[in-house]
Order: C-alpha cells, then sequence, then structure tokens
C-alpha cells in the first residue's frame, strides 16, 4: 500500500524523491519504493522524519514494536507536577527561553502567563529573532468558556480572564511573526509549546487549571505522548478565528 503520509509530507515540503535521495545517499529507486509501501531501516526512517519535520511514528506507524513505542514514550516525560501552582517559576521561563523555531500557547486565558513581565520580555525577543509564535486563547462569548467557568464555581470569571489576557498582550498583537487565535473547543488541555518541549496541563472537573497536574515532555524518536499534544494543538488552530481588534 502506498505510502500517502510520506509522499504528501514530500510534497509540503517541497522536497522531490531525487533530492531526498541525494541528501541521504541512496538510490532514486529506493525512495521512490519507501513512497510505494516499503518501510526503510530505522537510520533512514530517523533521517526522513528529521528532514521532513514530521514523527517517525506518524510516517511508519507500524514501523515500531508497541512495547518500543511504550519505552520511547515513557522517555518523552521529563517531569510531572502535582499542580501547576507548583511548576517553578524558572521552568515556564527556560522553556520558552529554548526555542528555536516555534512557540505555541493553548489556553482559555493562561492570565498567569500574559501577567509576567519575564516572560513577555522573552516572547517579544523572540518574536524579533524570527521565531514563530503562536497563541490560542478562548473565545470570551462562547458557551464552552462559560461552561468551563461554571464547572469551576466561579461563572462569569472565565471570560473575564480571557479578556484581561488580550489585554495584556496588547503590545504583543502588533509584532511581526506573532498571530494570535481565539477558539471555542472543549480544552481538555493547556499546551505551552517550545520546538520539541511542551508544558502540559491537565484539566479536571471542578477543579481550576492551577490546581491540576503539569506534565514537562520532550519528543524524542519512537515516542507518542508528545505528538499526541502537538497533533492536538495543530487541530485547535486549524479551526480557530483570527483575534480582530
Amino acid at each position: 500500500m502506498p505510502n500517502e503520509r510520506l509522499r504528501a509530507a514530500l510534497l509540503e515540503q517541497g522536497v522531490t524523491p531525487t533530492a531526498l535521495a541525494v541528501e541521504l545517499g541512496v538510490d532514486n529507486k529506493t525512495v521512490e519504493r519507501w513512497i510505494s509501501g516499503r518501510i526503510p531501516y530505522r537510520r533512514h526512517r530517523y533521517a526522513v522524519s528529521t528532514r521532513l519535520g514530521v514523527d517517525e511514528v506518524y510516517l511508519w506507524p507500524d514501523a515500531l514494536p508497541r512495547d518500543q513505542v511504550a519505552v520511547a514514550s515513557e522517555g518523552e516525560i521529563i517531569a510531572v507536577y502535582p499542580h501547576r501552582s507548583e511548576v517553578p517559576h524558572d521552568a515556564w521561563k527556560r522553556l520558552f527561553d529554548s526555542a528555536e523555531e516555534e512557540i505555541g500557547v493553548l489556553v482559555y486565558a493562561g492570565l498567569f502567563i500574559s501577567e509576567d513581565a519575564g516572560i513577555q520580555r522573552i516572547f517579544r525577543k523572540k518574536a524579533e529573532s524570527g521565531i514563530k509564535m503562536r497563541f490560542l486563547l478562548g473565545d470570551p462569548t462562547s458557551q464552552e468558556v462559560e461552561r468551563r467557568a461554571i464547572d469551576e464555581g466561579a461563572e462569569g470569571s472565565m471570560s473575564a480572564k480571557i479578556r484581561s489576557a488580550i489585554a495584556n498582550y496588547r503590545n504583543l498583537r502588533t509584532a511581526d511573526n506573532i498571530e494570535f487565535r481565539i477558539h471555542t473547543t472543549i480544552l481538555y488541555n493547556s499546551i505551552y509549546r517550545a520546538d520539541d518541549q511542551l508544558l502540559v496541563n491537565t484539566h479536571i472537573y471542578g477543579t481550576p487549571a492551577a490546581q491540576a497536574p503539569v506534565w514537562h515532555l520532550r519528543k524524542i524518536a519512537g515516542g507518542e505522548i508528545a505528538s499526541t499534544y502537538i497533533e492536538s494543538f495543530e487541530r485547535v488552530w486549524e479551526t480557530a478565528t483570527p483575534l480582530g481588534d
């Protein structure tokens, strides 16, 4: 069966099979066989996924035994914090300051981030250096946001927090390389991303986000946990709308 994911990734990146073959030092026909469905050796899978910027497991989901995927996924977990309030302040700063390609934030409000002057300076510095930054905030008029506030026993407060966060970001919203969108999804997790590292704040019914656990993840080859959250971020981004004035 043809590997349509590999074919699509090549097209999206503008990489021809011939060019990929030259970069990897293999025959053109070898790359054509991969596109036709043959699974490459592991070193070639890693090289291709790195070149195309996609996860190896996405391109070849059946290549690794499930026990190896489980071990790799466990290796993606750097730390687990019982409550977001217990994540060291420096951990947030180190996360965003480590970004070399992309920063992503998916929240309803994430007010604590927008209120932090030090993190705001990091955002501006990264944007000025050409790093792509994407912020997803909840639509303060949506039923989903109001439902979350009711679930936490604070009706109306979430919308107010979102509007405060939007106001706090007013100086960043006009900066180059930064884009803000609003979404109306049911937010199961807040995601804070810097390249292949993430802080994922889980959400629990009836529990404020600051009191819910946080996972610190780093994507590694063969693992699936980090990729799952990254793909979730992308799905929300695709359905979100630009934040207007």
